[in-house]
């Protein structure tokens, strides 16, 4: 049986962080049973894996239309030239996505736009939306399904990301403290959010405010606001 690799030092969590950075990583899964829905929406990012998870979940019919939405940001326009939402559709029609079934954003910069704008898409194209998966990184679920039920109340949220563990998904991102450093950012925005007015508010467990407070104190702020 072929195994794995095991990951070097650098593609790992540190051992003393690993505790907290999985309480925020299980807190991010709103842990939503999948369910066909009228459209799914893939959220533009850095993380091929919400084509991955999109095109998957298209082939097993829980939805007929896929919106992919996303321009670009300082952390994608490298690896995403075209456009977040335009490298997501070359992969799904790669992996025999119809055309006509994927409707492209590309002015989305973030994830109230995200789904405002692909709100418009589909009126425009007179689709009707009772029900939506959102396809997400990992730890931007919850933050996706809060903003939505603001936006968007009168439809039904479904949230999914490509299901890799932890140590599989650093290990596919190539980066941990990257993927450190976003956890850290997408708690924060739970509540900063909230209070902005951008998402509904969420709950915050005592053991995951206290692990987040550990990861600041211990330096992974750069994507704090």
């Amino acid at each position: 049986m072929n195994q794995r690799p095991a990951a070097s030092p650098a593609e790992s969590i540190p051992d003393e962080i690993r505790v907290d950075v999985e309480t925020l990583w299980r807190y991010h899964d709103m842990g939503h049973e999948l369910r066909p829905c009228d459209v799914g929406i893939g959220l533009g990012s850095h993380d091929l894996g919400v084509a991955v998870i999109a095109t998957r979940l298209f082939h097993e019919g829980l939805f007929p239309w896929i919106v992919f939405t996303g321009a670009n940001a300082p952390t994608t326009v490298e690896r995403f030239p075209r456009g977040e939402a335009v490298h997501y559709r070359e992969y799904a029609m790669e992996q025999g996505v119809p055309a006509d079934s994927i409707l492209v954003e590309l002015r989305a910069t973030n994830t109230a736009q995200n789904l405002e704008y692909s709100r418009q898409l589909l009126a425009e194209r007179r689709i009707p939306v009772r029900s939506v998966v959102i396809m997400s990184r990992p730890y931007q679920q919850r933050r996706a399904y809060a903003t939505c039920r603001l936006m968007w109340p009168e439809v039904d949220v479904v949230c999914a990301s490509n299901p890799l563990a932890l140590d599989d998904y650093v290990r596919n991102i190539g980066d941990p403290r990257r993927v450190v450093e976003m956890l850290v950012g997408d708690t924060q925005r739970i509540e900063v959010y909230a209070e902005r007015g951008f998402a509904i508010p969420q709950e915050m467990p005592d053991e995951v405010r206290a692990a987040y407070e550990r990861l600041v104190a211990a330096g992974y702020t750069s994507r704090l606001i």
